[in-house]
């Protein structure tokens, strides 16, 4: 759907089709385009200079491009093969050229005759493939290509003006093609509804719509193309603050029941029985948290800290807070290994005052890996239980969780998505914290917040933001709150890339500085990206698009933990004890070897990523991570965190075999010069762009942003937001503003109105 009737209009239709049948087959296949506006919406990439030609030389690898060059020289070759015995073979290899760089364009067979007629010296082209090597050279095999002949050629009327738009296309459609069935549907543009309210369109001196979409594909300067940028980033940002602006006022519509701690409760008990002060950042989110959970509308609060500052604190302030007000509160982990480790850190903060809680794991209860049924001793009149939720607990330990759950008996739950079964009932859900947010669908935190009787407040944490999270906040969809102080006791981590294939000798020295850790009395992890047992499977671990493949590594399976860690126990970690953690081990073996670990009685934990968040061994002070390269920024410096917990700084090794000019070793060369979280999800929010900001941002769904960049355009961000919260005020409905109503419409299908109603 898109703005109007005319933009409405299938490309493909089964009696007339606006282009060709198999033209809008193709586009609606690889491109997602459907109707007359979405290929208006699809705009340019880049603009080519009629007179000038592309930059060889940055040219990515094994991705599909269009360039625009000269042909330097063609030659024609025969060779013998299995198809042509008699040397009869035909090889055309044609250089082209950009003034200094030169790239190799190969045709075989039948399909040599018509470029051989057609791309002599000196001719001028635009060529489409796929970047390849080729005895060390740069090369495009079968190359599509236009010609780009005198001004009386139809081409120049095609690409009217000197500005070539150069749009995203694929193998099976070129960009020229593209920008033909675009100048066949340009005329439509006329009658483009316009979102933006005329009065803000004249006050900041945007142009139309209509001429806007005119200038971003028929440009005849740079001027417009600027002019056309500016008014329609203006309305991606405006109308993306529109729909959320709408769900921030629907949510203050909302009931939720206030939860005002008691002056003499739980908190103020717990509070009491803390050996250290609550650092100051601490403290002042918690009453960012306590304000809003004293509200008669839902809380919706993302709270962003530093890894180690203390948002589990916070986290459980607050939960303490909602028990003392009656209510329950439910903790969401992404992992077992998180939710044992929560579990376990949050009776232990809590001591007697979780003195119902269950409080110990015991293997060997029945159904194996249920909690046990000790009971902490002690307890006093302000305690609460603190129960477990997990898949692989025992029926009886299960039982009893949810009946405490439903009865109200238990206060404060942790649990895995097993909370979200239809089993799972409360007493009085107040609170729903999720740890790590970026590990769960929006359907699993929605279904946890559909469990109160009444809409619970919702706290979300993460560590690291990875850039769709970035984007929400930028797009200010969650209230934030950031922690950005280390707790007194914390210890600087130092972080280096250690290039094995380079510098093999690096390698060597990691091994040695791991067994200096350990003769010093600390601990170390090893972290690699596949597990490595009969059921793992070398394709899917670590596989990665052709266009991210880049370099030799590639080629080999990732690194595995059962290999790497019978590798050092043999060789460089000889004589240590060397245990192995991974995501398929049954949950009591992964109890048995993290306990060993927090107890010291392992040197060196070979893990995957299943440590990733809410590992707490204040010993551990080394790691070292395999294949860095095939792990995401966000994601190495969550695993960094496990380190440098205790008074002992802590050290990351960061080991690649990717090349130095390399985009990976940027990428680990970025993670080792600092240790600010926000700055590198910045960083890693450049790189991949910002996801869909409405949709399924992890699942590769087209981004509804085309012009907009949440970095670079914070500026225009905010100002749309500031807008649209004025005209959503004044009209909720939008029914003064139907251009406005219709564009959201476009905007907001049925996937992306739920995806806004879930939060």
């Amino acid at each position: 759907m898109d703005l109007v009737p005319a933009l409405e209009e299938p490309l493909k239709q089964p009696l007339k089709s606006v282009l060709g049948p198999a033209t809008a087959k193709v586009m609606a296949e690889h491109l997602g385009l459907r109707t007359v506006g979405d290929l208006l919406h699809h705009y340019p990439r880049r603009y080519e200079e009629r007179g000038q030609l592309t930059h060889l030389a940055d040219l990515p690898m094994d991705e599909h491009v269009t360039v625009v060059a000269q042909v330097a020289d063609a030659r024609l070759h025969s060779f013998a093969s299995a198809k042509a015995p008699r040397g009869k073979g035909q090889r055309l290899e044609v250089t082209i050229t950009d003034g200094s760089g030169r790239l190799q364009l190969v045709f075989f067979g039948n399909g040599v005759h018509k470029p051989h007629k057609e791309l002599l010296p000196g001719t001028r082209a635009m060529f489409a493939g796929k970047v390849s090597v080729f005895n060390r050279r740069l090369q495009l095999a079968h190359p599509a290509y236009e010609l780009l002949r005198g001004e009386g050629d139809e081409a120049v009327e095609t690409w009217a003006g000197a500005l070539i738009p150069i749009y995203p296309a694929t193998a099976k459609l070129e960009s020229w093609k593209i920008g033909k069935a675009v100048q066949t549907v340009l005329p439509t543009a006329q009658e483009a509804l316009d979102p933006l309210p005329d009065s803000l369109r004249a006050g900041r001196g945007l142009v139309p719509l209509s001429e806007a979409l005119l200038k971003i594909h028929r440009p005849h300067t740079k001027a417009d193309i600027a002019d056309a940028r500016a008014r329609l980033k203006w309305d991606e940002a405006f109308v993306l603050q529109v729909a959320l602006a709408r769900r921030r006022h629907a949510d203050t519509l909302l009931p939720a029941v206030p939860r005002t701690p008691r002056p003499d409760g739980l908190l103020t008990a717990f509070d009491a029985r803390l050996p250290f002060t609550l650092t100051e950042g601490q403290q002042k989110v918690s009453r960012e948290i306590f304000d809003d959970l004293a509200t008669a509308h839902p809380m919706h609060r993302l709270l962003q800290g530093e890894v180690g500052s203390g948002k589990t604190m916070v986290a459980l302030r607050a939960m303490l807070a909602v028990v003392d007000a009656g209510g329950q509160a439910a903790m969401l982990a992404p992992t077992e290994v998180l939710a044992q480790q929560h579990h376990r850190s949050v009776t232990e903060m809590m001591g007697e005052l979780a003195g119902w809680g269950l409080w110990r794991e015991a293997p060997g209860q029945e159904g194996g890996g249920g909690p046990g049924e000790g009971v902490m001793p002690g307890g006093t009149e302000h305690a609460t239980k603190v129960v477990l939720l997990t898949g692989s607990m025992g029926m009886a330990a299960r039982r009893q969780a949810l009946l405490d759950l439903a009865t109200g008996e238990a206060g404060i739950v942790i649990g895995t998505h097993a909370l979200i079964e239809d089993k799972v009932r409360f007493h009085d859900l107040g609170l729903v914290v999720v740890d790590e947010q970026h590990r769960f669908g929006v359907e699993q935190r929605d279904a946890l917040r559909g469990k109160g009787k009444q809409p619970p407040h919702l706290l979300v944490m993460t560590a690291t933001p990875i850039p769709r999270t970035v984007a929400m906040t930028v797009f200010g969809d969650l209230e934030t709150s950031v922690l950005d102080q280390l707790p007194a006791g914390r210890s600087p981590i130092a972080s280096h890339v250690v290039p094995a294939a380079d510098k093999p000798h690096f390698l060597a020295r990691a091994w040695e500085r791991v067994r200096e850790e350990v003769e010093a009395g600390h601990q170390a992890y090893v972290v690699c990206p596949r597990i490595g047992d009969e059921e793992d499977d070398p394709e899917k671990a670590g596989r990665k698009k052709p266009s991210e493949a880049e370099g030799e590594a590639d080629k080999r399976p990732p690194l595995a933990v059962l290999d790497v860690a019978g590798q050092l126990a043999a060789g460089p970690l000889k004589g240590l004890a060397v245990e192995v953690l991974h995501g398929r081990m049954h949950p009591d073996d992964k109890d048995a070897v993290m306990r060993r670990f927090a107890a010291g009685e392992t040197d060196v934990l070979v893990a995957t990523t299943v440590i990733e968040v809410g590992v707490n061994v204040p010993n551990a002070t080394a790691m070292v991570i395999m294949d860095a390269d095939r792990f995401g920024v966000s994601q190495l410096h969550q695993l960094r965190g496990r380190v440098g917990r205790g008074s002992a700084p802590g050290l990351c090794l960061l080991v690649t075999e990717m090349p130095e000019a390399s985009p990976a070793r940027q990428r680990l060369n970025a993670v080792a010069s600092t240790l600010d979280g926000f700055e590198l999800s910045r960083i890693d929010l450049e790189q991949r762009r910002e996801g869909d900001v409405l949709g399924q941002a992890q699942s590769g769904a087209r981004s509804s942003l085309r012009v907009l960049e949440v970095i670079e355009d914070e500026e225009v961000i905010a100002e749309a937001r500031e807008e649209a919260a004025a005209v959503v005020a004044a009209d909720p409905e939008l029914r003064h503003l139907p251009g406005l109503r219709t564009a959201l419409d476009a905007l907001l299908d049925e996937e992306r109105e739920q995806y806004l109603e879930k939060g």
